[in-house]
């Protein structure tokens, strides 16, 4: 799967892809019927050799009979092992509905799609305490409003992009950690279940195996209590916006009136199409690109959760699925985009401090004024006298990156 109008999709591969997602229902029904059969609704050895596939294009098709993809796939598989499994046939899907299907293999695809970002988060901490202590000491023009205002170091900065990073790790992981199973049956009561087990009592300990064997945590229907949907989206949203900020910083600071970042030269990369020799910071472009869209596609899922009505809703459900999958996508994309571009990020010292001390007056200015509000005399002095607590700062991002990738902090 890749996508023509969004450049860099073939990072994300197979990742929440339509095959994916089938995949994922093919295994939520098949781990379904183990689980029955471990209560005896139907002999395990009725599900020896029982494979699941599915024809995916037959599957969408059939989708819009009942507007979703369960339905025509149970349909589906029903058919084709009616005649080799028919007991499998018979019991397949009994006491679940279409959104427990659906949702709890949304949850696993989801999964995937985080697992991969938290690695990338990774990478990117590891880099970025790189580039904190290697330019704790290099001297930089501290910025508000875009205009200089004091004295900093690249380092500062870094460290404050690796904070943000840490961050959004620390949201990812609760959001990953709390991914539930959907069990709920028609309407959350979980009538049909009971009756199929014979009563109440073996319904939890039936959904609970079901999410220990997929990995979910158990908790109760949540068919129209969408937390689980806006809180993964509000991770990773969370980790598009430090990314976001780290390419704003770099497509800044590369502007040839600044020059003291720069993307690795790349052969074949950021040229442009008509104008000879130039090279664009496409990276940090396309980062960008994914921070300002990630929003909009979060602010849809809690749209549709605030929408959400009974105990199933009427459409508000439906419009979760394409902006989940495009954010989940998306976030994968721009997770490995930034670990490349901080990897091979460029530092140009020599014009950070050329900057500083083109800036100087105004960069002392405060500390002029706060000497002359303790009575001291004014005196001489250069932009690397003026640091404040940088290198505390610094120290502490540090020790929290070293925590966070399981290295000694020196």
């Amino acid at each position: 799967m890749t996508d023509l109008l969004w450049p860099g999709d073939q990072r994300a591969g197979s990742c929440c892809s339509d095959a994916a997602v089938l995949d994922a229902m093919l295994l939520v029904e098949l781990t379904w019927l183990d689980v029955l059969a471990e209560f005896g609704v139907l002999p395990v050895e009725a599900l020896a050799g029982l494979e699941f596939t599915a024809d995916l294009d037959a599957v969408a098709e059939a989708a819009e009979q009942s507007g979703n993809p369960v339905s025509g796939l149970v349909d589906a598989l029903r058919a084709h092992c009616a005649a080799t499994h028919p007991v499998a046939a018979h019991w397949l899907h009994r006491g679940l509905t279409s959104q427990d299907v659906l949702d709890t293999a949304l949850m696993l695809c989801v999964r995937e799609a985080g697992n991969r970002v938290q690695r990338s988060l990774r990478t990117q901490a590891k880099r970025l305490a790189e580039l904190t202590r290697t330019h704790r000491g290099t001297v930089a023009v501290a910025r508000t409003l875009g205009r200089p205002a004091l004295p900093t170091t690249f380092g500062l900065t870094a460290a404050s992009w690796l904070d943000g990073v840490l961050d959004a790790a620390d949201d990812l992981d609760v959001a990953l950690r709390q991914l539930p199973l959907q069990v709920g049956g028609a309407a959350g009561t979980l009538a049909g279940l009971a009756e199929l087990l014979g009563g109440p009592r073996d319904v939890v300990e039936a959904t609970e195996r079901l999410a220990r064997a997929l990995g979910l945590v158990a908790r109760p229907p949540w068919h129209t209590q969408r937390r689980p949907i806006t809180r993964i989206g509000d991770a990773l949203t969370a980790c598009t916006d430090t990314w976001g900020r780290i390419a704003d910083d770099v497509l800044l600071r590369s502007r040839p009136e600044f020059g003291e970042l720069s993307e690795a030269s790349v052969a074949g990369r950021g040229g442009s199409s008509t104008l000879p020799g130039k090279e664009n910071p496409v990276l940090a472009v396309l980062i960008r690109r994914a921070a300002l869209s990630a929003p909009g596609l979060a602010a849809q899922l809690h749209l549709a959760a605030a929408n959400a009505v009974d105990e199933r809703s009427d459409g508000a459900w439906h419009t979760e699925w394409a902006p989940l999958r495009a954010l989940a996508r998306r976030a994968v994309v721009a997770a490995e985009q930034t670990a490349e571009l901080l990897d091979g990020l460029v530092v140009h010292a020599e014009w950070m401090h050329a900057n500083a001390e083109a800036a100087s007056e105004a960069l002392l200015a405060e500390r002029s004024a706060m000497r002359a509000l303790l009575g001291l005399a004014e005196e001489p002095a250069g932009v690397s006298d003026y640091l404040g607590a940088t290198d505390a700062l610094i120290d502490a991002a540090l020790a929290r990156a070293a925590q966070y990738i399981g290295e000694e902090h020196p």
